[in-house]
């Protein structure tokens, strides 16, 4: 879609499957191919930034839109909605990107970039907007905002006394044909390295042979085909993030919900919170405006817009709480794994690859 202000590239979710390490590049490089042809050679002028966005878009556009209405600077966003390819295409570019801002839903490739040291270091003012525990361990991305794993379960086929307290319970042969599973989400990757990080590589490969049994004949491509299909009495239950309930009942009407949301015990390496986050690369042409960029999305004005939104994501920066009716963000109790612990998720990925669940 063209605007005159903002143009925009539809972006679908692309997963990688267990050709992630073959041939990466040459899908970052179709992908690319298909930002630019879409959308033509980003660049403009000196008061304009371009994004590369795999968070919902919901959340990029009500942000940008107020980030030009607030500053005058243009936004020309690319969405691919797969971090990971976004990544990757950052990384062909090289110093050739025409990308000044990579704005993910998890952290992981913002790690993986950081490895690879394509990112420029945050204004300091900027980082101090949020909890230092959800930000880049050495300051060269910053958190926006954040979600919880959750158990979305249908009423009417399992109770919540027979629902799982622990994710590791996921492969206990009760459930077997009663779970849903998204096998390529990239949402499912940080559970992975949770419980590798609590329990050790072979405990978590033996984990994922119980849920791919256990979810044969209920996969589904992604954490909406998970709420679809549980909400519709397809399958009885299935792990997402907690947004995800909450948008599908904002979408369809509280009286065609016919699904409801648990949580894993207080603690457990399934109860992960996820965090969105923000980065200004390396080779960005117009550093100082994507700099401003990220110090207003992690500003007040850019936090109550989170709070505020349809997106159902908490805000995690500047003080700023959700008004929406989910569970308060401070009376979570999820697992204690860091963000360094998290990593680049490419350990998660590998092990999914090992058992051919991708």
């Amino acid at each position: 879609m063209t605007s005159t202000r903002r143009r925009r590239c539809p972006g679908g979710r692309w997963r990688l499957g267990q050709l992630w390490r073959a041939r990466r590049l040459w899908l970052a490089a179709a992908l690319l191919g298909g930002l630019l042809t879409a959308c033509g050679t980003a660049g403009g002028g000196s008061d304009t930034i371009t994004i590369y966005n795999g968070q919902h878009p919901q959340t990029t556009d009500a942000l940008v839109a107020a980030f030009e209405r607030a500053t005058g600077i243009h936004v020309l966003v690319h969405n691919g909605e797969d971090d990971y390819s976004l990544a990757d295409s950052v990384i062909l570019e090289g110093s050739h990107s025409p990308a000044d801002v990579i704005f993910t839903e998890n952290s992981p490739p913002l790690e993986y970039l950081q490895e690879k040291g394509l990112l420029a270091h945050v204004d300091p003012a900027t980082l101090a907007n949020t909890p230092a525990r959800f930000d880049s361990p050495i300051g060269d991305w910053v958190g926006v905002s954040a979600r919880v794993s959750v158990l979305i379960y249908n009423p009417s086929l399992i109770s919540k006394s027979q629902l799982p307290t622990s994710v590791l319970q996921l492969a206990e042969p009760q459930y077997r044909g009663k779970l849903a599973f998204a096998p390529g989400e990239t949402d499912f990757q940080p559970i992975v390295t949770s419980v590798e990080h609590t329990d050790g590589e072979a405990a978590t490969l033996n984990w994922l042979n119980g849920i791919k049994a256990n979810s044969a004949g209920h996969r589904y491509a992604d954490n909406e085909g998970i709420s679809s299909a549980v909400n519709s009495g397809a399958v009885a239950f299935g792990v997402v993030n907690q947004y995800y309930w909450y948008r599908l009942r904002a979408e369809i009407g509280a009286g065609s919900m016919h699904s409801e949301i648990s949580y894993f015990a207080a603690g457990d390496p399934g109860y992960v919170i996820d965090v969105s986050g923000a980065a200004v690369l390396r080779s960005s042409r117009h550093p100082a405006a994507a700099q401003r960029f990220l110090a207003f999305i992690t500003s007040s004005a850019g936090q109550e817009i989170i709070a505020h939104s349809t997106s159902f994501e908490y805000p995690i920066a500047s003080g700023v709480t959700t008004v929406q009716s989910e569970a308060p963000f401070n009376e979570l109790h999820p697992n204690g794994i860091t963000i360094e612990q998290l990593g680049d998720g490419l350990e998660a990925q590998d092990l999914l690859q090992r058992v051919e669940l991708l």
